[in-house]
C-alpha cells in the first residue's frame, strides 16, 4: 500500500525558499500522478501543482505560477516542491496526494495523502 510523507515546511519570511519532499514507500511512484495541496484553517482546499508519472507538470494556479516548481525523482520514490518568493498568504499545511498516471483537478480523485507540513510565512 502506497504511503506517503511530506517534510520540509517551517518558518520562513517573506521572500524566503522552502523545498518540501514528498516521499513514499510501501510502493514505487512511477505509475503516479502528484499533486501537491494546501489549506489554510477556514479555508478549502487548494490545489498548487501536479507532476505525472512521466515528469510533466500539468497544472499551476495563478496565485503560485512562477514562484513553485514540481520535480520528481522517481529513483529516490520522491516528489519536490521548491516553494519561492514566499508570501504570507502561502501560510498554510501542504499536502502530496496520489492517483494513477495522469492528473485531474478534483480532490476526491486521489487515492493517497501525506500526513501534511505546515509552512508558515511571516516576518
Amino acid at each position: 500500500q502506497l504511503q506517503l510523507v511530506e517534510s520540509g515546511g517551517g518558518l520562513v519570511q517573506p521572500g524566503g525558499s522552502l523545498r518540501l519532499s514528498c516521499a513514499a514507500s510501501g510502493s514505487t511512484l512511477d505509475s503516479y500522478a502528484i499533486r501537491w495541496f494546501r489549506q489554510a484553517p477556514g479555508k478549502e482546499r487548494e490545489g498548487i501543482s501536479c507532476i505525472s508519472s512521466n515528469g510533466g507538470s500539468t497544472y499551476f494556479p495563478d496565485s503560485v505560477k512562477g514562484r513553485f516548481t514540481i520535480s520528481r525523482d522517481n529513483a529516490k520514490n520522491t516528489v519536490y516542491l521548491q516553494l519561492r518568493s514566499l508570501k504570507p498568504e502561502d501560510t498554510a499545511v501542504y499536502y502530496c496526494a496520489a492517483r494513477n498516471y495522469s492528473c485531474t483537478t478534483s480532490v476526491s480523485t486521489y487515492d493517497y495523502w501525506g500526513q501534511g507540513t505546515q509552512v508558515t510565512v511571516s516576518s
